[in-house]
């Protein structure tokens, strides 16, 4: 029997990180450093897009889950892991299923030792010329060197990544094919995409929201879509009337003095996302705190991959009067 000197009765009696590593089954110690796993929400994904991190600001861990738009505390994770209809009852439940743990385990949860964990940042880069490989691969999407060019995307030879631990300065030099930097235009490198890599495309060096350093706003429509890659093969229709901005992701939600200034600029504004789960879930977000009406193309996973798989005039033609539809109401 356990005795009810060792009953705890809060959560702040609870070691920091046991919830997390009960819950979610973690086999390691949580340190402080970020990790990533499979959805518990959403077993079914192919690439996993749960991430655990540790806010510094909070001085404790949460958790995002981008494919099933969900995050939040350990008690958040409670609550939405079984249903609950409160974080009281989620406190509750964390509370009872500890002092059950306590039960096997008298002496209790001992939290790994907090480590400070620092991140490689990008440091450094080295540009390249064109191949006819680069050629190759943004053709498939008849994205052409004049697109490339306004919209600052260059080719990189390499990139170096930093991070400084107990005084020792650690680097890692990245190269390989298809590696691309995304440039504003005053020459300041904010992201690097790499298609050939399956679990890093994107390093995101500074926010930015894509496509900005090359708005007129002399159109009267704004499309907003979830890629660099999209925004190029939406701007390569040749649609004189509209133009395209691209968040760092389709779950990154424009600000709203942003967004206000769009509106004073623009007609009408949509998006034009992924047609999956999240990118649904995002152009719902817009259309509910902005009002943004949205275009759900149906043929391939995102318009990029549309015009690969059906060209770009088969595309045009599907698209053309959606857009008009959208734009209309």
């Amino acid at each position: 029997m356990i005795s009810t000197k060792t009953i705890v009765c809060g959560l702040d009696d609870i070691p920091w990180d046991w919830a997390f590593v009960h819950y979610l089954k973690i086999g390691e110690g949580l340190t402080g450093q970020d990790l990533k796993m499979q959805s518990v929400f959403n077993p079914a994904e192919k690439n996993p897009s749960f991430f655990l991190y540790f806010d510094h600001n909070a001085k404790r861990y949460k958790f995002k889950d981008f494919s099933a738009d969900k995050q939040g505390d350990a008690v958040t994770l409670v609550k939405e892991m079984y249903g609950l209809t409160t974080r009281g009852e989620a406190a509750f439940k964390i509370i009872e299923d500890y002092n059950k743990y306590l039960i096997e385990n008298p002496n209790g949860h001992k939290p790994s030792e907090f480590k400070e964990h620092r991140k490689f940042k990008v440091t450094d880069f080295m540009s390249r010329l064109w191949t006819t490989d680069d050629q190759k691969y943004w053709n498939k999407y008849y994205i052409g060197s004049k697109l490339l060019e306004k919209y600052n995307v260059k080719p990189l030879q390499e990139y170096k990544m930093s991070k400084e631990e107990e005084g020792v300065v650690k680097e890692l030099n990245i190269k390989g094919p298809r590696i691309y930097g995304y440039f504003r235009t005053d020459g300041v490198l904010y992201k690097i995409y790499q298609p050939m890599v399956k679990d890093c495309k994107f390093i995101n060096v500074v926010d930015y929201i894509q496509g900005t350093d090359q708005l007129s706003m002399q159109v009267p429509y704004l499309v907003i879509t979830s890629s660099m890659k999209d925004l190029l093969s939406f701007m390569s229709f040749g649609y004189k009337n509209a133009e395209s901005v691209a968040p760092n992701s389709e779950n990154t939600l424009i600000s709203e003095h942003i967004m206000q200034s769009y509106k004073l600029k623009y007609k009408k504004i949509i998006t034009l996302f992924d047609n999956d789960q999240a990118g649904i879930r995002s152009m719902e977000k817009y259309k509910e705190k902005y009002g943004l009406g949205n275009v759900l193309l149906t043929l391939e996973k995102d318009l990029s991959d549309s015009v690969e798989k059906w060209g770009k005039v088969k595309v045009r033609e599907i698209l053309t009067p959606i857009l008009k539809t959208v734009l209309n109401e």
